[in-house]
């Protein structure tokens, strides 16, 4: 695996190593010693799997506060998303700055998001797939969002919005009192 910090400090784009022959090929997704050198000690405690049927759909922005904010890892197993994260840790210098790239079935790159960290995305196709790993169980009452489209934040989103669902654009813009999570 070849970890590449992005621009938002302690996030990384995954790429993978293919070993090929004329079988196919196969590469490691996820290996403890090397996820520890990026200083990845928790344990992947829960896995999901979205599917995303029409290309513009958006999805996000989630994340969960204390103490049930989580590490998660996202690969795109089927089709293409545009894949957003938002840095809302107050005390960063990255702070309510966001970062995208695009996953997909074909470049095979993963993004890992640490804690503090806002996630969504954009489908860029028909028929989007996505596994999901989680550091923190699903928590219903630490669960929080963002608007997708706050000014604040200013989210270049490659595609016009096809669908969102009631629940991700009723969440709240950020205003002056949010001192992030």
């Amino acid at each position: 695996m070849i970890f590449s910090p992005t621009t938002l400090n302690g996030s990384y784009i995954i790429e993978l190593e293919q070993f090929s022959d004329t079988r196919g090929w196969f590469a490691r997704y996820y290996c403890k010693k090397e996820f520890r050198k990026i200083g990845q000690e928790k344990e992947w405690v829960q896995m999901n799997h979205s599917f995303t049927a029409a290309k513009g759909t958006i999805r996000g922005m989630h994340y969960q506060v204390a103490p049930y904010r989580e590490i998660k890892m996202i690969r795109c197993i089927a089709g293409a998303v545009f894949d957003v994260i938002v840095d809302l840790r107050k005390s960063s210098p990255t702070f309510l700055q966001w970062f995208g790239v695009e996953l997909s079935a074909q470049n095979k790159k993963m993004i890992y998001i640490p804690e503090g960290f806002a996630h969504g995305f954009q489908s860029l196709s028909d028929d989007a797939e996505l596994l999901y790993h989680h550091s923190e169980y699903y928590t219903p009452d630490a669960e929080g969002g963002i608007r997708y489209d706050d000014t604040r934040i200013k989210i270049d989103w490659p595609l016009p919005l096809r669908i969102i669902s009631n629940r991700d654009s009723a969440h709240p813009y950020i205003n002056n009192n949010f001192k992030g999570i």
